[in-house]
């Protein structure tokens, strides 16, 4: 048995036998073809080009009906950076004046854009180097330098392990057959494993090579919860797993029937459970799962899922899209909150050497206006449909924030002498992210109508380390006692203004850690869609008193691990049937 550690990036567990996929690569040797053949050459590449677009949009539109529009739309980007004519310029250039063949000016070009977007310093925008590929071994497989994969022809269930897979690929695994993946390389912000969530395929990715340690029909394990990938597992641990995804399954039914039921404790505080998205099309499952409202919409998504940069009408109907579907409830949408050396095809920055320090969210926003102000515009506009709200990303001086606030007057005022419809009087909030930002929050405070607590970033900057690094992952802990004491010190200050604090953060996704911030006197938490009905059972099945308990002695403990298995033990003792063995 061989047990293997990766990034966990879609949940479930997925059990069978290993279909592997080749991950030796491919080398297309360069051949050169008559000059009299070369218009030959260039019309074979069209006609690729034409197969591969079909091909494109038929998954667009399969992928849109199973896991929403915005999930599809990955494809129309990649048809868009099909059909870049700047693309097809390079190619001509190779096949009609270098008279290099169709193959091999496809191979060039393509693995020189993708080398180029790995290089990149923002792993977000790195991860696109995934869509290059796609359509490089698409391209490569209907000129015939490629072979037809092995995962068109499944007829068995099976857990596929590869060196890597494309979002195409992932779009098209046969979910009759197919039960899970898992990869060498990829990240969590990929297309890969976006399209993988969407499409509810247990998943793990980034776990470094270990392909060669696959025996022929070996059984594997993915375990999509905990990023673990066991191989030919002996029977215990087989039987052990077996009996977590039946328990998963069980657990899912009981929990749904939570759908109805106010988040509460079990004397009666109400806790605001939200949900955070990244696309549209979520609102569907926040609402299936009695989400009392968004907590957190990532808007880069709207730049990282295109080719080209969202206009402010791309902004405006996504957003009123949101706000229509959520019928009522409110809706925090926070500004673009991306790393910055490049944003799509657009250059706003010198290559940083240290780019989590460098020109991020709103640091780049306010650096870029031309960028900023289509998006609050838009803000503005959709503000009109319901209960909209905007969030600064990484605010850490008060020169931010108030530059922030009167560029959104001035957009206001703009949109007024143009007679756009809009709201001005929404609610603005700021995000707590670094501990400079805790350190004067009494000062912020007097300028916000709401905070939110991102944890992801904060126990970043309090710890000194970079949570994409796979060398010192074990030092990132949302629950290291320094963070949690400046999660206190927040709630303090928030509630001495009487000013609505949240934690939208990975941290409140996990049950133990949610009844630990309850009882810290957090009363807002915002989780991914899939968590909400957990955190619901949870804070439903303690009083206040109990959460509070729990907290002061959590806030006792020096060390991360120790606070972690506290709040396994208590998480056990009052909901054991959350705890998945």
């Amino acid at each position: 048995m061989v047990e293997l550690q990766g990034i966990p990036v879609s949940p479930g567990v997925a059990i069978g036998p290993a279909l592997v996929l080749d991950s030796g690569g491919y080398r297309i040797p360069r051949t050169i073809v008559d000059a009299d053949k070369a218009d030959d050459e260039y019309a074979r590449l069209r006609g690729a080009v034409e197969a591969v677009a079909a091909r494109l949009e038929a998954s667009r539109l399969e992928t849109s009906a199973v896991a929403g529009q915005d999930t599809g739309d990955i494809f129309a980007a990649q048809l868009q950076m099909l059909h870049d004519p700047r693309l097809h310029a390079e190619l001509g250039r190779r096949i009609r004046g270098s008279h290099e063949s169709a193959d091999y000016a496809v191979n060039r070009v393509l693995q020189n854009y993708a080398n180029a977007l790995s290089k990149l310093d923002n792993p977000l925008l790195a991860d696109r180097a995934e869509d290059v590929l796609d359509i490089e071994k698409q391209l490569l497989t209907e000129l015939g330098s490629m072979a037809r994969p092995p995962l068109a022809d499944l007829s068995e269930p099976v857990v596929v392990l590869s060196h890597n897979l494309t979002p195409t690929e992932t779009a098209n695994l046969d979910r009759r057959y197919v039960r899970g993946f898992c990869t060498e390389v990829g990240g969590p912000g990929g297309h890969t494993a976006i399209v993988a969530k969407g499409l509810e395929l247990p998943a793990v990715v980034g776990i470094g090579r270990f392909l060669e340690k696959v025996g022929v029909a070996a059984r594997v394990i993915i375990d999509g919860d905990r990023g673990r990938v066991i191989i030919d597992p002996d029977e215990q641990t087989l039987a052990s797993y077996r009996q977590r995804r039946k328990q998963s399954e069980t657990l899912s039914d009981r929990l749904s029937k939570l759908r109805n039921l106010p988040t509460e404790t079990a004397d009666g505080v109400r806790i605001l459970l939200s949900a955070n998205i990244e696309f549209p099309h979520e609102t569907t499952a926040c609402l299936e799962r009695g989400a009392d409202g968004i907590g957190l919409y990532r808007t880069e998504f709207l730049y990282l899922s295109s080719s080209e940069e969202p206009s402010e009408e791309d902004h405006y109907q996504a957003y009123s899209q949101v706000v229509h579907e959520m019928k009522g409830r409110p809706v925090v949408i926070r500004t673009l909150d991306l790393g910055a050396d490049k944003m799509g095809q657009r250059p706003l920055a010198e290559q940083e050497h240290n780019p989590f320090l460098g020109l991020r969210s709103i640091r780049l926003s306010l650096r870029n206006l031309d960028l900023f102000r289509p998006q609050l515009r838009a803000v503005l506009r959709a503000a009109v449909h319901g209960d909209i709200r905007v969030m600064f990303p990484l605010i850490t001086t008060i020169a931010e924030l108030r530059q922030s606030r009167m560029l959104l007057n001035v957009v206001a005022e703009d949109l007024n002498d143009a007679g756009i419809p809009y709201r001005a009087d929404i609610p603005v909030g700021m995000m707590v992210e670094v501990p400079a930002a805790v350190v004067m929050l009494e000062h912020f405070i007097k300028e916000v109508d709401f905070l939110s607590i991102g944890t992801n970033d904060l126990a970043q900057y309090t710890l000194a380390v970079d949570r994409s690094n796979e060398y010192v992952a074990d030092l990132y802990q949302s629950i290291d006692p320094a963070v949690l004491r400046l999660i206190q010190q927040c709630v303090h200050v928030a509630d001495s203004r009487n000013i609505p604090l949240s934690v939208c953060g990975e941290m409140s996704s996990n049950p133990g850690r949610a009844l630990l911030l309850v009882g810290m006197g957090v009363k807002h938490l915002s989780v991914p869609p899939l968590a909400l009905t957990r955190v619901k059972k949870a804070i439903r099945s303690l009083t206040l008193a109990q959460c509070q308990e729990i907290a002061s002695r959590a806030m006792s403990l020096e060390a991360a691990r120790d606070v972690d298995m506290y709040l396994l033990d208590r998480l056990s003792k009052y909901v054991p049937e959350l705890i998945l063995t």
